[in-house]
């Protein structure tokens, strides 16, 4: 049973250092382009050397749709980290005339990043809009990531700043982002939800609920990691993200190679215990853990 197997592959959570109320990052990427043109840009071998960087100090790929529920099965030890891509770029997902990943694709180096690092995952969730991937095609591009264990999230149907329209208006431009993922792709449950520029729609519930969606998790553009699911403090319907950026991008103190370094240097990560049915952590964190995962937590 998954019970069974949680606690054959669970360690004495001290020995471990675990601590799943720890944070997360939620890593935002755009385009993979050799010449960037923006802040939002990375070239391939960006985002390889982030990628093999994440693989070296034990980061495990969850997808949104599992770290906002709360569905974390990662080794003892390691930390999750969720790789997340706006606008469905051609540059993130192609496919060859052999149906492979196209060379310097976000999912090529995923492959190849695993194949180096076995432990590392190559799982993400793509935040898609309408006609996504059209080198490929929608339909053929998505069937590839379900069958590949990607998530395909929404970013509306054609990236509408959701704080400029009415509250018809947002729910519209979120349930057409859904009409248009399930019309390429039938029967893709769809519970994710990136804002277009980080444009929360008013009333802000609009994004978490309408008539033709329901997201567990609203993605926000963001400058930090996340809070722990399992904290008492998660709000899933603003999860803040971190822009993918180098060490001397503009505005690199809000960007990922800085908030690695943080993490690792500060070690106030999540740490995995090894059990998806345990939430582990230092007893001084008790009165941090969310009410409704009380029963399954593992101080010590």
């Amino acid at each position: 049973s998954a019970a069974a197997a949680g606690q054959a592959a669970a360690k004495d959570p001290a020995e471990v250092g675990a601590d799943e109320l720890g944070q997360v990052p939620v890593l935002m990427y755009h385009q993979l382009t050799e010449k960037p043109a923006s802040v939002y840009d990375r070239t391939p071998a960006d985002f390889r050397a982030e990628l093999e960087r994440l693989a070296r100090e034990k980061y495990v790929p969850v997808t949104a749709r599992d770290f906002q529920t709360g569905r974390i099965d990662i080794p003892a030890g390691t930390h999750p980290v969720v790789l997340t891509f706006d606008d469905s770029t051609n540059s993130q997902v192609r496919l060859g005339p052999d149906g492979a990943p196209a060379r310097d694709t976000a999912i090529a180096i995923m492959a190849e990043t695993a194949k180096k690092y076995p432990a590392f995952k190559p799982v993400a969730t793509f935040f898609v809009n309408a006609d996504a991937f059209s080198t490929t095609g929608p339909a053929k591009a998505l069937a590839w990531l379900k069958q590949h264990g990607y998530e395909v999230g929404n970013h509306t149907d054609r990236h509408q700043n959701l704080s400029s329209l009415d509250e018809a208006g947002a729910a519209k431009a979120i349930a057409g982002g859904v009409q248009a993922i399930v019309k390429a792709a039938p029967g893709t449950q769809v519970t994710s939800l990136a804002l277009p520029f980080g444009a929360m729609p008013k009333p802000a519930g609009v994004a978490a609920r309408g008539t033709g969606y329901r997201n567990d998790g609203v993605y926000l553009v963001g400058a930090n990691p996340s809070v722990s699911p399992f904290a008492k403090s998660f709000t899933p319907g603003g999860i803040p993200r971190i822009r993918s950026a180098g060490p001397k991008d503009p505005d690199a103190e809000f960007g990922s190679s800085r908030w690695l370094d943080k993490l690792s240097a500060g070690k106030n990560w999540y740490v995995s215990d090894g059990d998806p049915n345990t939430v582990a952590f230092p007893r001084a964190l008790q009165d941090q853990v969310a009410p409704a995962f009380a029963k399954r937590a593992r101080p010590y």
